[in-house]
């Protein structure tokens, strides 16, 4: 059952438009040209200019809704003195190289989301391709999908500005002063390696990106970047340690869907929302079964091509994190392929007469570039 949150803001803003949620704290929403159909960002007035949390993806669209914004009587005629991007999507960071240079204004990151961005934000034609076809060959893909992957593409670079020449890095635990407001760095991972929250102890207020949404879960996959990666159990970690660190009061700043309350509650949710899928796979487990053949096991909803790559990372995450538990087994066949078997038949026929399995929304935020 899913925790029953509450949404203190019944409508969004328009693009373009902003909507107050604290003293200072601006929330806008610009569009995606996906299944997701928006991001929300936030703006934070300092002394002597805005703090943009956040830039939306690549587009003249959304360029036009900032001008909006930068236009409007809510921003006082002050500049944008600094950015500041939650992770390395680019939906996030689409725009942090425009903005940067339209502003002169720095780019705070963590290092790990900043080096990636990097990587994710350059052409996919300059290295070898055989590892990544590898590893999907091994999941089992198909050869239609593996002649279109081979094929290459502009992934995220199409979809992000080239990103600045230089940043400035936050870690976990450190803080900034904002008007006089004392804003602290909360790093989680898993949907990616460090993704920065920030944390308004006084005010109560978590901007959480991607880390904590409601009503959708983030997206947490092994990619071939990283094929043998167990970003679940970074995911669940951090979900554990918000728990501790972070007030349950907090007013929740979401990148995607509305701010909300219930913070634990949804955190909880989450955690035994992955628990399910993964004694779910385990009981699946009970013979030898690739990864494609395990997709209906956590994904009930028919799956389109071009969600394919990110629904098999998240499939995978799964069964890593099951294999670093001891619970599954892999071996690669003489076809090629890895097939994944529990270490305790009995265990898992039990867990699959017992029935298991749990259903939400994924956040698949770019599809068409996953590949």
């Amino acid at each position: 059952m899913k925790p029953v949150l509450q949404y203190p803001f019944p409508e969004v803003p328009a693009p373009g438009q902003t909507i107050e949620i604290a003293p200072g704290v601006l929330w806008l929403r610009m569009s995606l040209p996906l299944a997701l159909d928006h991001i929300n960002l936030y703006m934070l007035e300092d002394v002597d200019g805005w703090w943009v949390i956040d830039t939306g993806m690549r587009g003249e669209s959304t360029r036009a809704h900032w001008e909006s914004v930068f236009a409007s009587p809510e921003l006082g005629g002050k500049p944008v003195k600094a950015i500041l991007c939650t992770h390395c999507h680019p939906d996030h960071i689409g725009q942090a190289g425009w903005l940067s240079e339209r502003w002169h204004a720095p780019l705070y990151m963590t290092g790990g989301e900043y080096f990636l961005g990097r990587v994710f934000c350059s052409p996919l034609s300059d290295g070898p391709l055989w590892e990544a076809l590898d590893f999907y060959a091994r999941a089992g893909a198909s050869q239609e999908f593996l002649e279109r992957m081979s094929k290459g593409g502009r992934g995220f670079s199409a979809m992000a500005e080239p990103m600045p020449r230089s940043f400035h890095r936050l870690n976990h635990g450190d803080t900034l002063d904002i008007a006089g407001h004392r804003w602290e760095a909360v790093v989680g991972r898993g949907h990616s390696p460090e993704h920065l929250c920030l944390l308004d102890r006084t005010r109560g207020l978590l901007l959480s990106g991607d880390q904590v949404i409601p009503i959708i879960t983030s997206n947490v996959s092994v990619m071939a970047i990283e094929p043998d990666g167990n970003p679940l159990a970074d995911w669940l970690d951090s979900h554990r340690r918000f728990l501790d660190e972070v007030p349950d009061e907090v007013l929740v700043l979401p990148a995607h869907n509305t701010p909300f309350r219930g913070l634990h509650a949804r955190l909880r949710h989450l955690l035994s929302h992955h628990g399910d899928h993964l004694r779910a796979l385990e009981a699946a487990c009970v013979e030898p079964r690739t990864a494609v053949e395990l997709l209906p096991v956590i994904f009930k909803r028919v799956l389109g091509a071009e969600q394919f790559s990110l629904a098999i990372g998240e499939l995978i995450a799964h069964l890593h994190h099951l294999m670093a538990e001891g619970r599954l087994g892999r071996e690669t066949a003489a076809d090629g392929l890895d097939r994944y078997a529990a270490t305790d038949p009995l265990r898992a026929a039990r867990l699959r007469d017992g029935g298991n399995g749990a259903e939400e929304d994924t956040l698949m935020d770019f599809e068409a570039q996953a590949v």
